[in-house]
């Protein structure tokens, strides 16, 4: 008995025991809890309560989660596209960065990209959808706006381009005038790239679209930039102010633009466009700092902004044909959608875009965001993906 008063002793201050290789052969076994093991169990006990005791008075209880809203004294310029015969629409107007802040007053625009001459070399999810109206340029555009309800058709004269067909100016302008009778929705109107002849190009369209509103495409650095200012005060039009993302480039570029009579009504700014994968974190940094510049008052940046989404479709990802990677109808427009939604969180404004189906997406994610943060439905998204097919 002493041995047995001398083990409970042992273990009045012991919370555990642990018996290696022990057996024990028996027919009956009774056991009963002597006072001290009852007295372990109970400060063990005790102890335990009281460590969970301290445990809730040292966590920091949980606060209700509050955006970081800011206030900004400067406002983005409203600029309309689309008058006379078109259907106007609106970009910018905003007075916060993100959309937890403020809902914005106007939706972001996506557009639809049409050529002037056939493009056998689009990748084939686009090439398919389009195959058939890419002789007319005013057929395609037709097909972007009622087989796909684009509510924007950005017109590209690439065959006015002296390495591609060499087209006149004036039938370039000619193009512009067939796809202005076939939709009544605002136009983007861009050249094919060569700095010495767009300007030219695009003050012919300038003229075959007078007082219709529509955005020239471009003015840069690397041009007559004049030209094109001139031509879009002379004809009723807004200008794409393109810098290659470069915040104080894009800066020089506007105040240029306004001496040469444009307002900050008639600028959209086109910051570059870096695809998904392919240096889009130059875009977002380029771009947040553009719109914050504009947000704290910098009258040079107080613009809406614009992407060349379709960048996305130039990302060997989104069209080389892999097994690994997926198929191509998914993969293409998957990569144009996540580039464009990308930069329309950082306050992208207008998207020009290739896939119907990439259009209609992003489309449905910019109405939400003027509406109030998560208090408005988020779109369906459940069927997207079969929705490519």
């Amino acid at each position: 008995m002493d041995q047995i008063n001398q083990l409970l002793k042992l273990l009045e201050n012991t919370e555990s025991i642990e018996i290696d290789e022990f057996r024990m052969d028996f027919e009956e076994l009774e056991i009963n809890l002597a006072p001290a093991i009852a007295r372990t169990v109970q400060q063990t006990v005790a102890r335990q309560n009281a460590i969970e005791k301290s445990i809730e008075k040292t966590m920091l209880k949980a606060a209700e989660f509050k955006p970081p809203i800011k206030e900004y004294p400067g406002k983005i310029a409203q600029v309309q596209l689309g008058a006379g015969s078109r259907k106007p629409v609106y970009l910018g107007g905003q007075t916060s960065l993100y959309r937890f802040e403020e809902p914005q007053p106007n939706p972001p625009i996506v557009t639809f990209d049409v050529f002037d001459i056939p493009m056998p070399g689009l990748p084939r999810p686009i090439r398919e959808h389009f195959s058939d109206v890419m002789e007319s340029p005013g057929e395609w555009a037709k097909k972007a706006v009622k087989d796909y309800g684009a509510n924007m058709v950005t017109m590209h004269l690439i065959g006015t381009g002296p390495k591609v067909m060499d087209k006149s100016p004036r039938e370039g302008a000619q193009a512009v005038e067939e796809v202005l009778q076939a939709v009544d929705v605002p136009l983007v109107i861009g050249g094919s790239g060569d700095p010495v002849k767009d300007p030219l190009v695009l003050e012919a369209a300038a003229a075959a679209a007078d007082g219709e509103r529509c955005l020239l495409a471009s003015a840069n650095m690397d041009l007559d930039y004049h030209k094109v200012a001139k031509s879009a005060v002379d004809y009723g039009h807004a200008v794409l102010s393109w810098a290659i993302t470069d915040v104080n480039m894009q800066k020089s570029l506007n105040k240029y633009l306004m001496k040469d009579g444009l307002k900050q009504e008639d600028i959209v700014m086109d910051p570059t466009t870096c695809a998904l994968g392919y240096g889009i974190e130059f875009s977002i940094d380029v771009i947040t700092r553009t719109r914050l510049g504009g947000l704290k008052g910098d009258p040079d940046l107080q613009m809406p902004m614009s992407s060349g989404t379709t960048n996305a479709w130039g990302s060997r990802e989104a069209w080389m044909k892999k097994d690994e990677w997926g198929p191509t109808d998914y993969r293409g427009p998957l990569w144009e959608i996540f580039t464009g939604l990308t930069l329309m969180l950082n306050g992208v404004d207008i998207f020009m875009m290739l896939h119907p189906e990439s259009v209609r997406i992003l489309r449905e994610i910019g109405e939400t965001f003027t509406k109030e943060y998560l208090t408005s439905p988020s779109p369906n998204i459940n069927n997207w993906i079969i929705e490519l097919e």
